[in-house]
């Protein structure tokens, strides 16, 4: 079988092959869907969304839950030519009006939890199909539509999708990956953490972000593995022993809180703690089963750096966990196999990926996965990517002997202290957070300052799992949580120098969630909108 040059082309073949066997389920729906029954629903949307005017080269958003319908439509639209972009499920009226205008969106395809929003940011001429409604259900391609010929018109330079970034300054850019960037990228991936028809996904995490559009969409109809849709991923500690994943994508909170889930159990059984501590596989091998992550191959962990103790009670676990990095503007960039993989790292650049550092340390990278520019951007793509293909990645990093590579900060977020110390607030604030479960975020102050200072906000999900109040505001009062914080400050604090230690702190009467004024729907911290609204407490700490 020849190397498809679209992914059109990867979608038909991996359908033809793989016939009868699953391709898709809804875990929250039931539903389920063969590679036949998928290739079937996408000529038939496809062609209703031919029928509404969507053409080679227009736009398709998608506001939905993690279900079976995303799939089918992302699939039908690529079939058409078109772009496709997903809107985080969080964002606010503006933010999906702003969206929906500057990517010049056609038609948006949702569910009836968003319609209204969708609704009060629609633009003129936006066709509105709501998958509860039965809109998709109802699509009905012309007589004369041309099903064949329309997606071998598909060329490996279109743009396949938009992937807007996270915006932790200014509005978000709208990253133009095409046909052949995700192909290739399918390449550069598979040669490390490798996928077959034989694999296991489940995909939950927001198909905003390029990390589940690539494992939870483009690869698999690439390699023909079985996915199961999680709407809702607070239901993965039920979902994960139903499916038994083979690999799986999280960020460390996930596996903060399978550390935290399996103390937890542990604690009542004191005998399997000390069997475990003691190296003992049986038990390790139990709780793997028990918590639905015994058929693992690799599993990837992204956008943060997991703590040291959490990494080592996962390998404790035997869960054959790497640390990876990328950006939107390039998709997956690093990893190492599960086998070699270092913590605090994130590995070395994958096959076909170039790297240097600069002076200053920052990244830059260079391959056939980085993307085609920011739409409707030039001057700012021209910032990004320079004139011979290197994407300045704005993050700072380190290479060791052996190649693999660490990040240190992100270049604009370092934090240079009065007296001139330049330091990584993420590793600060790893230091603190990773000392207590209770903690879920922490937000270094101390640009130009004379010593910093942390907001910090707890877990609603660890602190009722000890006992305390869901309340924030009766929490950030009570003095056993606000002794059992100080405590984890100090331990936090022994492991940095002296100046980069929190003097000072708060507990911040809130939770904070993906998509919030906090943070960026992928969770990372916007730290000028933090400054900006907590300014009277951080005041107060530096009073």
């Amino acid at each position: 079988m020849s190397r498809p040059q679209t992914l059109c082309e990867a979608f038909q073949q991996t359908a033809a092959a793989r016939g009868e066997a699953l391709a898709l389920r809804g875990f929250d729906s039931g539903q389920e869907f063969t590679w036949h029954q998928y290739a079937a629903e996408v000529e038939r949307i496809a062609g209703g969304l031919a029928a509404l005017g969507v053409g080679h080269g227009d736009t398709v958003a998608t506001m939905l839950t993690n279900r079976p319908e995303f799939n089918l439509v992302e699939t039908a639209a690529s079939h058409l030519g078109a772009t496709t972009f997903s809107i985080y499920n969080t964002s606010s009226v503006d933010q999906v009006a702003y969206l929906l205008e500057h990517a010049g969106t056609s038609v948006v395809v949702t569910e009836r939890a968003f319609l209204e929003r969708i609704h009060s940011a629609s633009t003129p001429g936006l066709t509105v199909l709501t998958v509860d409604d039965g809109d998709l259900d109802a699509l009905t391609p012309a007589a004369d539509f041309d099903f064949e010929s329309t997606w071998r018109g598909v060329r490996p330079g279109d743009v396949a999708c938009l992937i807007y970034t996270s915006g932790t300054t200014g509005s978000p850019k709208g990253v133009e990956m095409t046909h052949a960037n995700l192909l290739a990228l399918a390449d550069s991936v598979s040669a490390v953490f490798p996928m077959s028809a034989a694999d296991r996904g489940v995909s939950y995490l927001p198909s905003s972000h390029i990390a589940d559009r690539c494992m939870g969409h483009y690869f698999h109809l690439l390699y023909g593995s079985e996915l199961t849709c999680v709407a809702d991923a607070a239901r993965m500690v039920e979902a994960l022993p139903q499916i038994t994943p083979t690999y799986i994508v999280a960020v460390p909170r996930f596996w903060e809180k399978i550390k935290l889930g399996v103390e937890l159990q542990l604690r009542a059984a004191p005998e399997m703690a000390e069997a475990l501590a003691a190296g003992s596989p049986q038990v390790a091998v139990a709780l793997r089963a028990k918590l639905g992550l015994d058929s693992l191959r690799w599993a990837m962990s992204g956008s943060a750096a997991i703590p040291p103790e959490v990494y080592r009670f996962l390998t404790t676990l035997g869960l054959p966990v790497s640390e990876v990095w990328g950006m939107s503007e390039c998709g997956l960039a690093s990893g190492a196999d599960p086998s070699v993989a270092k913590n605090g790292t994130i590995g070395p650049l994958l096959p076909g990926i170039e790297g240097k550092l600069l002076d200053d340390g920052e990244l830059l990278i260079r391959g056939a996965t980085v993307m085609k520019g920011y739409r409707n951007e030039p001057a700012k793509t021209a910032e990004t990517v320079d004139a011979d293909g290197w994407l300045h990645t704005g993050d700072i990093a380190t290479i060791d002997d052996d190649g693999f590579l660490a990040i240190v900060d992100r270049k604009k977020e370092l934090i240079i202290g009065a007296g001139g110390k330049n330091m990584s607030p993420a590793n600060i604030e790893n230091a603190i957070s990773s000392a207590s479960p209770l903690i879920a975020h922490v937000a270094v102050i101390g640009d130009a300052r004379p010593y910093n200072v942390g907001l910090i906000v707890l877990d609603p999900e660890a602190t009722a799992a000890f006992g305390f109040d869901l309340d924030p505001n009766v929490l950030a009062a009570d003095a056993k949580v606000r002794e059992l914080v100080r405590q984890s400050v100090e331990e936090g604090n022994a492991q940095l120098s002296r100046v980069e230690q929190l003097k000072k702190f708060t507990i911040l009467p809130t939770f904070w969630e993906p998509g919030s004024d906090e943070m960026t729907p992928t969770s990372k911290l916007r730290r000028k909108q933090i400054t900006t609204k907590y300014a009277e407490e951080i005041d107060e700490l530096y009073a």
